[in-house]
Protein backbone atom coordinates (compact mmCIF):
# COMPACT_ATOMS: atom_id res chain seq x y z
CA UNK A 1 0.00 0.00 0.00
CA UNK A 2 1.39 3.49 -0.87
CA UNK A 3 2.03 5.65 1.98
CA UNK A 4 0.60 9.39 1.90
CA UNK A 5 3.72 10.66 2.14
CA UNK A 6 5.84 8.92 -0.15
CA UNK A 7 8.13 10.50 -2.28
CA UNK A 8 7.79 13.97 -0.53
CA UNK A 9 11.11 14.85 1.33
CA UNK A 10 10.58 17.29 4.57
CA UNK A 11 12.97 19.19 6.45
CA UNK A 12 13.16 19.64 9.99
CA UNK A 13 15.15 22.50 11.56
CA UNK A 14 15.15 22.63 15.00
CA UNK A 15 17.61 23.11 18.20
CA UNK A 16 15.78 20.92 20.59
CA UNK A 17 16.50 17.49 20.76
CA UNK A 18 13.21 15.74 21.99
CA UNK A 19 10.82 17.56 19.56
CA UNK A 20 13.12 17.08 16.63
CA UNK A 21 13.09 13.33 17.14
CA UNK A 22 9.26 13.48 17.98
CA UNK A 23 8.36 15.49 14.82
CA UNK A 24 10.84 12.66 12.91
CA UNK A 25 9.36 9.77 14.15
CA UNK A 26 5.92 10.92 13.07
CA UNK A 27 6.81 12.04 10.12
CA UNK A 28 8.78 8.55 8.71
CA UNK A 29 5.90 6.50 10.19
CA UNK A 30 3.57 8.43 7.83
CA UNK A 31 5.57 7.54 5.12
CA UNK A 32 7.77 11.06 4.56
CA UNK A 33 11.79 11.28 3.84
CA UNK A 34 12.57 13.05 6.21
CA UNK A 35 16.01 15.26 7.36
CA UNK A 36 16.76 17.21 10.11
CA UNK A 37 19.38 19.50 10.85
CA UNK A 38 19.74 21.78 14.71
CA UNK A 39 20.42 25.48 13.53
CA UNK A 40 19.55 27.70 10.82
CA UNK A 41 22.67 27.76 8.96
CA UNK A 42 22.20 23.88 8.03
CA UNK A 43 18.53 24.62 7.02
CA UNK A 44 19.27 27.77 4.74
CA UNK A 45 22.29 25.52 3.21
CA UNK A 46 20.07 22.87 2.47
CA UNK A 47 16.83 24.50 1.11
CA UNK A 48 18.89 26.87 -0.97
CA UNK A 49 20.01 23.33 -3.06
CA UNK A 50 18.79 22.23 -6.61
CA UNK A 51 16.54 19.19 -5.22
CA UNK A 52 15.91 20.84 -1.16
CA UNK A 53 13.04 19.44 0.04
CA UNK A 54 9.18 20.59 -0.36
CA UNK A 55 8.48 20.85 2.79
CA UNK A 56 10.11 22.70 5.79
CA UNK A 57 9.43 22.60 9.19
CA UNK A 58 11.62 25.12 11.04
CA UNK A 59 11.40 26.10 14.32
CA UNK A 60 11.66 30.13 15.08
CA UNK A 61 14.18 30.36 17.62
CA UNK A 62 17.44 28.28 16.46
CA UNK A 63 20.88 29.03 16.66
CA UNK A 64 22.46 30.89 13.92
CA UNK A 65 19.69 32.08 12.18
CA UNK A 66 16.27 31.60 13.34
CA UNK A 67 13.27 30.39 11.60
CA UNK A 68 12.11 33.56 10.93
CA UNK A 69 15.43 34.79 8.94
CA UNK A 70 15.35 31.49 6.70
CA UNK A 71 12.20 31.12 5.78
CA UNK A 72 12.54 35.21 4.54
CA UNK A 73 15.91 33.83 2.31
CA UNK A 74 14.03 30.68 1.06
CA UNK A 75 11.22 32.95 -0.44
CA UNK A 76 14.37 35.37 -1.90
CA UNK A 77 15.02 32.63 -4.15
CA UNK A 78 14.12 32.55 -7.15
CA UNK A 79 12.64 29.04 -8.16
CA UNK A 80 9.51 28.10 -9.40
CA UNK A 81 8.78 25.70 -6.64
CA UNK A 82 9.80 27.39 -3.18
CA UNK A 83 9.18 24.65 -0.48
CA UNK A 84 5.71 24.89 2.11
CA UNK A 85 7.80 26.63 5.06
CA UNK A 86 5.71 25.78 8.61
CA UNK A 87 7.14 27.75 11.06
CA UNK A 88 6.96 26.34 14.83
CA UNK A 89 7.10 28.02 17.31
CA UNK A 90 5.90 29.11 21.08
CA UNK A 91 4.90 32.37 20.35
CA UNK A 92 1.07 32.97 19.91
CA UNK A 93 0.99 36.29 19.91
CA UNK A 94 -0.69 38.01 16.72
CA UNK A 95 1.98 40.39 16.26
CA UNK A 96 4.24 37.32 15.66
CA UNK A 97 1.66 35.13 13.83
CA UNK A 98 1.91 38.40 11.47
CA UNK A 99 5.91 38.63 11.26
CA UNK A 100 6.22 34.56 10.50
CA UNK A 101 3.58 35.12 7.59
CA UNK A 102 5.18 38.39 6.37
CA UNK A 103 8.68 36.20 6.37
CA UNK A 104 6.83 34.20 3.89
CA UNK A 105 5.31 31.53 5.87
CA UNK A 106 3.24 29.12 5.07
CA UNK A 107 1.61 28.00 7.91
CA UNK A 108 2.54 27.89 11.72
CA UNK A 109 2.27 25.63 14.18
CA UNK A 110 2.41 26.74 18.10
CA UNK A 111 4.26 24.57 20.81
CA UNK A 112 2.98 21.82 22.35
CA UNK A 113 1.20 20.73 19.34
CA UNK A 114 -0.08 17.05 18.85
CA UNK A 115 0.49 14.34 16.38
CA UNK A 116 -3.07 14.85 14.81
CA UNK A 117 -2.21 18.63 14.07
CA UNK A 118 0.91 17.70 12.93
CA UNK A 119 -0.36 15.38 10.44
CA UNK A 120 -3.06 17.65 9.25
CA UNK A 121 -1.15 20.96 8.44
CA UNK A 122 1.64 18.61 6.74
CA UNK A 123 -0.88 16.45 4.82
CA UNK A 124 -2.58 20.70 3.60
CA UNK A 125 1.16 21.55 2.81
CA UNK A 126 1.87 17.91 0.67
CA UNK A 127 -1.28 18.40 -1.01
CA UNK A 128 -0.22 22.04 -1.97
CA UNK A 129 3.15 20.88 -3.16
CA UNK A 130 2.16 18.45 -5.11
CA UNK A 131 -0.93 20.78 -7.18
CA UNK A 132 2.23 23.14 -7.49
CA UNK A 133 4.53 20.65 -8.89
CA UNK A 134 1.36 19.52 -11.58
CA UNK A 135 1.38 23.15 -12.09
CA UNK A 136 4.48 24.19 -12.96
CA UNK A 137 5.40 20.93 -15.10
CA UNK A 138 1.71 21.66 -16.95
CA UNK A 139 3.51 25.46 -17.59
CA UNK A 140 6.62 23.98 -19.04
CA UNK A 141 5.00 21.88 -21.34
CA UNK A 142 2.66 24.66 -22.58
CA UNK A 143 6.08 26.55 -22.60
CA UNK A 144 7.76 24.14 -24.86
CA UNK A 145 4.70 23.69 -27.29
CA UNK A 146 4.32 27.30 -27.86
CA UNK A 147 7.73 27.38 -29.10
CA UNK A 148 7.25 24.51 -31.47
CA UNK A 149 4.55 26.67 -32.31
CA UNK A 150 6.28 29.72 -33.34
CA UNK A 151 9.60 27.76 -34.51
CA UNK A 152 6.64 26.16 -36.98
CA UNK A 153 5.12 29.34 -37.69
CA UNK A 154 8.40 30.88 -38.74
CA UNK A 155 10.04 30.86 -42.13
CA UNK A 156 12.62 28.17 -43.38
CA UNK A 157 15.30 30.24 -44.32
CA UNK A 158 17.05 28.48 -47.68
CA UNK A 159 20.55 29.39 -49.32
CA UNK A 160 19.90 30.46 -53.00
CA UNK A 161 22.97 29.62 -53.80
CA UNK A 162 23.95 26.17 -53.01
CA UNK A 163 20.47 25.14 -51.29
CA UNK A 164 21.37 24.57 -48.01
CA UNK A 165 18.96 25.16 -45.02
CA UNK A 166 19.50 27.01 -42.09
CA UNK A 167 18.43 25.01 -38.99
CA UNK A 168 16.98 26.79 -36.19
CA UNK A 169 18.46 24.20 -33.66
CA UNK A 170 21.49 24.41 -33.62
CA UNK A 171 22.12 27.66 -36.17
CA UNK A 172 24.14 25.94 -38.73
CA UNK A 173 23.27 25.40 -42.08
CA UNK A 174 22.59 21.88 -43.33
CA UNK A 175 22.02 19.85 -46.98
CA UNK A 176 18.36 19.07 -47.32
CA UNK A 177 19.07 15.39 -47.52
CA UNK A 178 21.11 15.52 -43.78
CA UNK A 179 17.91 17.44 -42.41
CA UNK A 180 15.19 14.78 -43.49
CA UNK A 181 17.78 12.22 -43.06
CA UNK A 182 18.22 13.36 -39.58
CA UNK A 183 14.61 14.79 -38.66
CA UNK A 184 16.29 17.88 -37.54
CA UNK A 185 13.53 19.95 -38.40
CA UNK A 186 10.29 19.10 -37.22
CA UNK A 187 8.69 21.22 -40.25
CA UNK A 188 9.80 18.73 -42.44
CA UNK A 189 7.69 16.14 -43.27
CA UNK A 190 8.75 12.94 -45.39
CA UNK A 191 6.46 11.41 -47.43
CA UNK A 192 6.36 9.73 -50.85
CA UNK A 193 4.36 11.70 -53.31
CA UNK A 194 2.10 9.71 -55.66
CA UNK A 195 4.56 10.19 -58.88
CA UNK A 196 7.45 8.48 -56.81
CA UNK A 197 4.72 5.45 -55.19
CA UNK A 198 3.47 4.80 -58.53
CA UNK A 199 7.15 4.56 -60.66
Amino acid sequence: MKHVGENVKILIAEDEFTTRMMVQVCLENWGYRVESVTNGNEAWAILRKPDAPQIAILDWEMPELDGVEVCRRVKELETGTPPYIILLTARDSKTDIVRGFDAGADDYMTKPFNDNELRARVRVAERLVRTQSSLSESVAELKEALNQLEMLESGIEVCHECGKILSPYDGEWHGFRDILDNGADPRFIVKTCDGCRKG
